[in-house]
């Protein structure tokens, strides 16, 4: 590479990093006033909303604390996973070691998942506490050069702690999601009305009371899919990262590139992936063509973007009308 293109190489690095701990804070921010709000349209009191915010608080660190220490275990499980040793799997051991070294990281625990669709996905909490899990396919279907590059962007994922990352924003969405979830099922019961009530009753404020139910039944409506979309953007800055550092460790863009094209053209169906799962995986392993992929918002960018994002750095076209089409159709 150039001195040119290794300067863009850190700061495509450096601006994904920026932007995700962004995204972060928003889905922070929109939990923190959405807790404000209802608490403020329940009790009719300021106060309620402070009270609201801790309650709302509360449940994201238990959340979080039980996915901290078990959620890698309850994944691998999910998926089907049972873990291999030199003896079953020399080469994938091999090479797991080797992007270890390159990475400077502690190799992860290895598992593999018997299913003939080629993927991959690394979960835990820091480089020490890891694993990562490959298809029976991807073993199958890839070279070693085009492995090393699938291996070496799980392991970015572990070095540069996106296994701890996307755990923070899925429990924080998730507590949005719980949050919305009770306040409207509290206000069809009928705990709308008798706060209204109540509001009137204390303060006189029975209009505001009335307003502020109606902002927080519209962001308990709308907050869930803004933090969806938040979480789907942070899910596909991470990958332009990790695909940027797996170039950095492998020195070698057309193994990853490769890869994405052969994963990403692979009509076959991973049975075990489901929508908690897949936004650890390499590619999106819900093609676009299954029943299943019917409403939902991908958490991968397109394969054409990555492969054409690897193209810039080393200097190569982007890929033409024709492969652009063939890749789209299932990525």
């Amino acid at each position: 590479m150039s001195g040119r293109q290794v300067q863009s190489f850190y700061e495509q690095i450096a601006a994904n990093r920026r932007r995700s701990v962004l995204l972060v804070v928003i889905v922070v921010g929109l939990l923190a006033v959405m807790g404000f709000v209802i608490g403020y349209a329940v009790s009719g009191y300021p106060e309620g909303g402070y009270v609201a915010i801790g309650i709302a608080v509360a449940i994201a660190l238990l959340m979080t604390s039980v996915s901290y220490f078990a959620g890698d275990s309850i994944v691998l499980a999910a998926s089907r996973a049972r873990q291999v040793t030199d003896e079953s799997a020399p080469q994938l051991m091999n090479v797991v070691r080797e992007m270890s070294l390159a990475a400077n990281i502690p190799p992860p625990r290895v598992h593999l998942i018997d299913d003939s669709a080629p993927n991959a996905f690394a979960t835990g909490r820091d480089p020490r506490h890891a694993s990562i899990a490959v298809t029976t396919g991807l073993l199958e279907k890839l070279n070693r050069e085009e492995l090393q590059g699938v291996i070496g962007h799980e392991l970015s994922h572990v070095r540069n702690l996106d296994i701890r990352f996307a755990l923070l924003v899925g429990v924080l969405v998730g507590s949005i999601v719980l949050l919305a979830d009770f306040f409207l099922r509290f206000t069809f019961w009928g705990g709308g009305s008798r706060a209204t009530r109540g509001g009137r009753g204390r303060d006189g404020g029975g209009g505001l009371a009335i307003i502020l139910l109606i902002l927080a039944i519209v962001l308990a409506i709308l907050a869930p899919i803004a933090a969806r979309l938040v979480q789907m953007a942070v899910s596909r800055q991470r990958e332009y990262l990790a695909d940027a550092s797996a170039v950095e460790l492998t020195r070698n863009p057309h193994g990853l590139e490769g890869a994405l094209l052969k994963i990403g053209s692979d009509r076959e169906v991973l049975e075990v992936a489901n929508r908690a799962t897949q936004h650890l995986y390499f590619v999106n392993p819900i093609k676009k063509f299954e029943k299943r992929a019917s409403g939902l918002m991908s958490t991968h960018p397109p394969i054409v973007d990555r492969v054409n994002r690897l193209r810039a750095l080393s200097g190569s076209p982007p890929l033409d009308v024709r492969t652009m089409s063939n890749a789209a159709d299932l990525g």
